[in-house]
C-alpha cells in the first residue's frame, strides 16, 4: 500500500513551544468584559473544556486542549489542535489574510462549502507561536460549542470571535466599531 500523502494540516509540531505568554486555566470560568482585556498577545492555554464544532450532524472538531486568544476589542476565538479536527473534511480555500500580531493566516472550508469556515496560522509569529498549526472556526458558519453551550458569533462577516455568557461586550463588529 503506498503511503498516504500529509494533509496540508497536519505538519509536524515543534517539540517545545514558548510559555512565555501562556496562562494555564483548569476549567475556571470567569467574565472578561472588553473594558479589561488583558494586554495584546495574550494566550490561556484551556484545559478539560469541551469544546465541539458541528456542521449540522457532521462532527468537525471537539478537544479539551485548546487555546484561547485573547483579541483587542473582540470576543476570544478558541484555537483546536489540527489532531482534533476532521481535517480530512477541509479544503484549503482561496484568500489569505495578515495580521499585524499574529502573521499570515491561511482559510478553509468543507468540501461542499462555498465559503471558509476555518483559519489558522501555519506559523504564528511570537507570542503567538503555539497555536501555530491550529484551528478556529467561524460561529457564525459552523455551530461552535463550549461545554455543551453554543457560541455566539461577533458580529460582521469577517470576524470570528466566539460569544458566550462568560464575556461581556461591546466589542467590534457592530456599525460604528469599524476604527476600534
Amino acid at each position: 500500500m503506498p503511503a498516504r500523502e500529509p494533509h496540508p494540516l497536519e505538519p509536524d509540531r515543534p517539540a517545545g513551544l514558548q510559555k512565555k505568554a501562556l496562562l494555564q486555566i483548569a476549567g475556571g470560568h470567569d467574565q472578561h468584559p472588553f473594558g479589561q482585556r488583558l494586554n495584546e498577545g495574550m494566550i490561556q492555554k484551556i484545559i478539560r473544556r469541551r469544546i465541539d464544532v458541528r456542521h449540522s450532524d457532521l462532527l468537525i472538531a471537539e478537544s479539551v486542549e485548546t487555546y484561547r486568544v485573547l483579541e483587542t476589542a473582540g470576543p476570544p476565538t478558541f484555537y483546536i489542535p489540527p489532531r482534533d479536527v476532521q481535517v480530512i473534511l477541509l479544503k484549503p480555500f482561496p484568500g489569505t489574510s495578515f495580521c499585524e500580531w499574529k502573521g499570515a493566516a491561511k482559510y478553509w472550508a468543507l468540501e461542499s462549502a462555498q465559503e471558509a469556515i476555518a483559519w489558522n496560522y501555519p506559523e504564528a509569529q511570537t507570542p503567538y507561536r503555539a497555536i501555530s498549526g491550529y484551528l478556529s472556526f467561524y460561529p457564525g458558519r459552523v455551530e461552535c460549542f463550549i461545554d455543551g453551550e453554543q457560541v455566539r458569533p461577533q458580529p460582521g462577516y469577517f470576524y470570528g470571535g466566539w460569544i458566550t455568557d462568560e464575556i461581556v461586550g461591546p466589542w467590534k463588529g457592530y456599525p460604528g466599531t469599524e476604527s476600534w
